[in-house]
């Protein structure tokens, strides 16, 4: 059994910094209104920053493009993501199942979203990207990314056995593709969407790809 990984130890943030993080959580929840109520291609950035109240300069300090903002939940999931893999103890195991060490650090990153909506502007954001061709397009760049800055973490803070680059990378993958399922399962749920529940539906899936790597397929007669 495998153990949560806590959030870090909450500090005071200084006002300033306190300010800024009010200015980008108001551009999100604006943002993923509008776009609710609008479609993404019937918003326009213009338009956008009006309703938030910000200057276009502003909103650029916070996102590159509509895409962004849209997508930032997630984004910032996997931001929080990078940062377990780089901080998290190693822990007392001389070695431990990658994929496992992967899950958890998944898991650990959803336990630090804020509980002040995250979960509603996940749901939000996933909706949208469901009948928005562009941040499909956008989501991969950014996976691809994150997949590379995660390769380059494990390569500093641990010796992977074997082919390690080409086993980390395929780990990564996997992760990725239990998360999504877990992400449309837990999107089309009628109710309940909690950060919780996601976390349990990753671990449910994650769970199973070992059992997916061994199934066999036999020609139907």
């Amino acid at each position: 059994m495998t153990a949560e990984i806590p959030p870090p130890t909450a500090l005071p943030l200084p006002l300033r910094e306190r300010k800024k993080l009010r200015t980008r959580q108001t551009l999100i929840a604006t943002a993923l209104e509008l776009f609710g109520a609008h479609g993404f291609d019937g918003v326009t950035l213009d338009a956008l920053c009006e309703a938030a109240e910000v200057s276009k300069r502003t909103f650029f300090r916070y996102f590159a493009g509509k895409e962004d903002v849209a997508m930032a939940p997630t984004q910032d999931l996997w931001t929080a993501f990078l940062d377990v893999l780089e901080t998290a103890p190693a822990g007392e195991e001389a070695t431990r199942p990658l994929l496992g060490l992967l899950t958890d650090g998944l898991t650990g990153a959803i336990a630090r979203m804020p509980a002040d909506g995250w979960a509603d502007r996940a749901l939000a954001s996933r909706r949208l990207a469901a009948r928005t061709p562009s941040m499909d397009a956008h989501g991969l760049a950014f996976c691809d990314r994150t997949t590379r800055a995660a390769l380059t973490i494990l390569d500093r803070r641990f010796v992977l056995g074997g082919p390690g680059a080409l086993h980390a990378r395929l780990a990564l993958d996997m992760l990725v593709s239990a998360f999504h399922q877990a992400l449309d399962s837990w999107v089309a749920q009628p109710a309940g969407h909690t950060a919780e529940d996601l976390a349990r539906r990753l671990r449910e899936v994650a769970a199973e790809l070992p059992h997916a790597a061994a199934a066999t397929a036999v020609p139907r007669h």
